[in-house]
């Protein structure tokens, strides 16, 4: 028997069927009557073949011939016969999937097509992912790698393991982290700071731990007791300066008159300077500078007593805060400058986190949180409202998100980040708008000083 494809069984099937509902039409008109019922006209007739049926020319030697009616009986007979007989064979032994209804082929190959794609990229992605794994640093997955719990199975971790957390874009710069994570176990860690604040702005937060002792300075010495180290410049020697163009702190603080271009926080370092009344005594009424006492003087005296600065330079509000028994901690990058060495020196606490981290806090647990010139339009807008967001989360009720000259330009106050600050349901307290001048009029910039409140009820 010769082999036949679906498609074909599937057309010669249809084709039996449309002769033979031919064939009960003819026989329906002529069956009772006196006329002879012909199976054919004068270009072709009918001839039955065991595998298919077949329509093929003839000649008639004369259009008036005649086959009686039983004869037609019998050959029709025959033919039902042999289509039957046909269809019988094709499903048996080809399990042929003819249906009336092709949609359920249709979905069914799209199934499978899907489901075969599906499977490809998940090879593939499989061996990316192996072929990605095998570039990393062993270091990096000796660390990341879930570690097996010594007691077993912990009702707190709902898990028997323990998988260390690392920033997920660490692995997109793998250079970069092979040599970060490139060190003798137990030995001294390479004298990277550059590249390790590299991977932290990158995304790479929090950085990988590591197996070998960082760099410190050779001659470090005590620091200044309290209260003197609040106002003292510290010692060179609590520095490890291989990072930083200054190598000294007199260089820093000279740096406003010396260097030419952009440095974040400038004149930080001199605490002689502008850092001596920053945020002391009172504000002009109505102006953008709001002094420390204006604020706490908005909750009842001694409700106000842990905090948080972002971005705080040389952490000089965290000072004047811890002279008013105050706890304040202060994020802070070491952008061309020891600033968490410095603040460290002061006597207050540093956090070395970018303004990308989720804040490491509990929600509901601090009294204020303060921000000056950090949180501003140089932050994407979707990133600014995720942090607006975690400040009102660590915020307790009731508590102050202290907005200090934050600036954008033109109509953007009213257009994007007003609506955008309103939208994450503080109370305002003090709303004040001014004009940004340091860098010329022409350029349009605005400032926003605003002191603002989570309710103390209902704040969910």
């Amino acid at each position: 028997m010769k082999h036949q494809s679906g498609d074909q069984r599937c057309n010669d099937f249809s084709n039996n069927i449309h002769i033979i509902s031919l064939l009960y039409e003819a026989f329906g008109k002529h069956a009772g009557t006196s006329h002879q019922l012909y199976i054919g006209t004068q270009q072709s007739t009918v001839i039955v073949n065991s595998k298919q049926l077949l329509i093929r020319k003839i000649s008639m030697d004369s259009p008036n011939k005649s086959k009686p009616l039983p004869f037609n009986i019998f050959f029709l007979f025959l033919l039902l016969s042999s289509n039957l007989l046909t269809f019988f064979v094709s499903t048996t032994f080809y399990s042929s999937s003819c249906t009336l209804k092709s949609e359920i082929d249709t979905s069914t190959t799209i199934s499978t097509v899907v489901s075969q794609t599906a499977h490809k990229d998940e090879t593939i992605r499989v061996s990316d992912e192996s072929q990605a794994t095998a570039d990393l640093p062993p270091e990096f997955l000796a660390f990341t790698s879930a570690q097996k719990l010594p007691f077993g199975f912990n009702t707190n971790f709902d898990s028997d393991k323990i998988i260390p957390p690392v920033g997920r874009p660490c692995t997109l710069f793998p250079d970069e982290l092979s040599r970060y994570m490139s060190y003798k176990v137990n030995g001294s860690c390479p004298d990277d700071e550059l590249l390790a604040q590299k991977l932290l702005l990158k995304g790479c937060e929090p950085l990988p731990r590591r197996r070998c002792r960082s760099a410190a300075p050779k001659e470090y010495v005590e620091p200044y007791p309290l209260p003197q180290s609040l106002w003292t410049t510290p010692s060179d020697s609590s520095v490890v300066w291989t990072a930083y163009t200054c190598k000294d702190y007199s260089c820093l603080i000279n740096r406003v008159h010396t260097q030419k271009g952009f440095d974040d926080c400038k004149d930080c370092f001199d605490l002689g300077g502008r850092e001596k009344s920053r945020w002391a005594g009172t504000s002009i009424s109505g102006g953008l500078d709001f002094s420390i006492d204006e604020v706490l003087a908005v909750k009842k005296p001694g409700t106000v007593r842990t905090g948080l600065d972002i971005g705080g330079g040389v952490a000089t509000f965290a000072v004047r805060m811890r002279e008013r028994n105050i706890t304040i901690i202060t994020t802070s990058m070491n952008l061309n400058g020891p600033f968490n060495s410095f603040i460290a020196s002061r006597g207050v606490i540093p956090l070395y986190i970018s303004i990308s981290q989720r804040l490491p806090f509990f929600d509901n647990t601090l009294d204020i949180i303060h921000s000056m010139h950090v949180l501003s339009n140089w932050i994407p807008t979707t990133l600014l409202h995720f942090l607006f967001f975690d400040i009102y989360r660590v915020l307790r009720p009731g508590g102050l998100f202290w907005l200090d000259h934050f600036f954008c330009v033109g109509d953007q106050l009213e257009q994007v980040y007003a609506p955008l600050i309103e939208s994450i349901g503080f109370n305002k307290v003090k709303w004040v708008v001014g004009p940004k001048l340091d860098r010329g009029p022409e350029l349009r910039e605005m400032y926003l000083s605003a002191l603002l409140e989570k309710p103390l009820k209902n704040s969910w």
